[in-house]
């Protein structure tokens, strides 16, 4: 359960955004989403092998220059 302490005289905006933020660091929603499809684990450390690949390009042409 998230607990946003909200101080006296706070606007409600402020609060808000506290509880957006902390709810989408709680990662919910991302796996609400990843359990409605069922993904083959072949499929999974492809797309994970593609993109760590791709980090790693970018860090290699962020060290040349």
């Amino acid at each position: 359960m998230i607990v946003i302490p909200v101080k006296e005289g706070e606007n409600i905006d402020r609060a808000l955004k506290k509880f957006k933020r902390k709810f989408e660091k709680t990662g919910v929603i991302k796996e609400l989403r990843a359990r409605q499809v069922f993904r083959k684990p072949s499929v999974e450390r492809r797309e994970e092998m593609i993109k760590a690949v791709y980090i790693q390009q970018l860090q290699i042409e962020d060290q040349s220059m």
